[in-house]
């Protein structure tokens, strides 16, 4: 009898050690999300989901179409959500408050075309660059504007919150601002403003697109990338590592070729 009362006494306490292991193994917490296999945990609005905003005005990066955003920008953002084994959540926000949603938490990243800059970096973090391109000028084609030396005292429209308007400052005090690149650029077509100062891309989808306007120089190489909170370094490790991963396996190349009709995810050796 003493024997089998020790054995009962011995299989009770293992079940009970078994249950409180599984028990502290299983705990999350209500604001964080597992990753994939390397179960790395991230500050997310929502368990499983990826909330990142985009404009849904910068075509061919970020569009419109049947009620849904489209563009490489978004096909970029779900492809790192998949990495991350997340559900990709759109969330359409004007650029201008787009850095301030993500830093606040409205929004867990921004996956739309940021450069990276010293006065965006005190916001928020970003991170390596998905793609590559640079500021240019585009006026139309009578206009006497040839160069970045003819812009001074000009009209230059940009879009509000880019970094052209720091650009454009350079130049002139005369700068209309409005809510997109390609508002800037189909007012200019119309007749309006001396110049327009945005990305090469933008601008070369423009003219395809029908536009009257010609490029008169580029200003410089911008890099683009993903903002992320500060303080959410797991997630930003692990967007890294997705994009290393898109990359190395040409993914990222094939998206940029699919929505930009050119692979734009190598950085330039130089400005021509």
């Amino acid at each position: 009898m003493k024997k089998l009362t020790i054995i009962l006494i011995f299989t009770l306490l293992t079940l009970l050690l078994a249950a409180c292991g599984s028990d502290e193994g299983s705990e999350t917490t209500g604001d964080s999300t597992s990753g994939d296999a390397s179960g790395e945990e991230f500050k997310l609005i929502e368990e499983g989901k990826l909330n990142f905003a985009a404009s849904g005005e910068f075509k061919p990066f970020s569009y419109m179409k049947d009620g849904e955003m489209i563009g490489y920008d978004i096909a970029v953002a779900e492809a790192i959500a998949e990495k991350l084994g997340l559900e990709a959540v759109q969330q359409k926000a004007k650029f201008a408050a787009i850095v301030t949603g993500v830093k606040s938490g409205r929004y867990d990243i921004a996956v739309a075309s940021h450069t990276i800059n010293e006065k965006r970096l005190k916001e928020v973090n970003f991170s390596d660059p998905y793609y590559y391109s640079g500021p240019v000028i585009y006026t139309r084609p009578d206009s006497d504007i040839e160069s970045a030396a003819d812009l001074e005292g000009k009209e230059i429209s940009v879009s509000r919150g880019s970094t052209y308007v720091d650009i454009a400052k350079k130049y002139t005090d005369d700068i209309p601002q409005v809510d997109s690149d390609v508002v800037a650029l189909q007012s200019l077509a119309k007749g309006h403003h001396d110049a327009v100062i945005t990305d090469k891309i933008t601008g070369q989808t423009a003219i395809d697109s029908g536009l009257k306007i010609e490029s008169r120089g580029q200003l410089g190489v911008s890099k683009q990338a993903v903002a992320v909170a500060k303080g959410n370094d797991k997630l930003l490790k692990a967007i890294n590592e997705a994009l290393q991963e898109l990359k190395e396996s040409g993914k990222l190349a094939e998206l940029s070729k699919e929505w930009i009709g050119v692979d734009i995810t190598d950085e330039p050796k130089e400005v021509k």
